[in-house]
This record gives structure tokens, sequence and C-alpha cells, in this order.
């Protein structure tokens, strides 16, 4: 009996244009001081008045952040600090052997990642593809 009741319910909020036939798109509606809900058809522009559905619009608040809270300040000793693995690879600009490496997929997943190499002395940075 509750399914019923819920399919009624849904069967009584869809509505359909006279003129055309299309489904009614709900949209929110302003009559004086009180806000109500009209049922509007996208191909014609018909409009419908909801009887009985009216709610009080609310206010939106507008919160403002100070951009020191949105801005993340690292200090130069972090920044030094490597986290990525080593490799044993020549650079082909300083000639250094040891490079930080990562991976990344640049092509269709089908296809090998690249493997992007950056060396430790000079920071250059190459690829290989596999």
């Amino acid at each position: 009996m509750l399914r019923e009741n819920k399919r009624t319910a849904e069967k009584k909020a869809m509505e359909f244009c006279p003129k055309c036939g299309s489904r009614l798109a709900p949209r929110k509606g302003k009559t004086g001081k009180e806000a109500s809900i009209l049922f509007v058809c996208p191909k014609c522009g018909y409009k419908k008045r909801s009887p009985g559905k009216t709610f009080e619009p609310k206010v939106a608040k507008l919160i403002r952040h100070k951009p020191q809270q949105l801005v993340a300040v690292i200090s130069k000793e972090e920044q030094k600090l490597r986290t990525l693995p080593t490799v044993r690879v020549e650079c082909p600009k300083c000639g250094n052997n040891l490079a930080y490496v990562w991976q990344v997929q640049t092509r269709g997943s089908d296809e090998s990642s690249t493997q992007f190499l950056r060396c430790t002395k000079c920071g250059y940075t190459f690829r290989e593809y596999s």
C-alpha cells in the first residue's frame, strides 16, 4: 500500500503541457513576497502555477575567505626535500649518473606510460618512452 501511495504521488508531481504534450519542468517562481513552484514547458514556454505549493525563499550567505587561508606556504628546506625514487641513468645535459624518476600515463590507457627523469645535480628533466 505504501508503494501505491508513492507512485500516485509521483504521478501527481509530473505535469504535461496542454499545447505540445512535453513534460513540464518544475521551476521556482515569485508572486509578491512569497515564492511558488511553476511548471514550465521547455519547448513552447507554457507556464502553469502549482496550486498550494508555496515556500519562503532562503537568503544565501556570502562567505569571504582571507587569501592567507587559501595559500599554502612551503619553506625552502621543505622544497629541497625529495621523496621520489632515484635511478642510475646518465643525464644528457651534465653527465651526472643519478636522477629522480616518476611515470605518467600521457597516451592512451592501452599504451605504455612515459617515464620522466630529473637530474639530481642540474635539475634537467627528460623523458624515456618505454
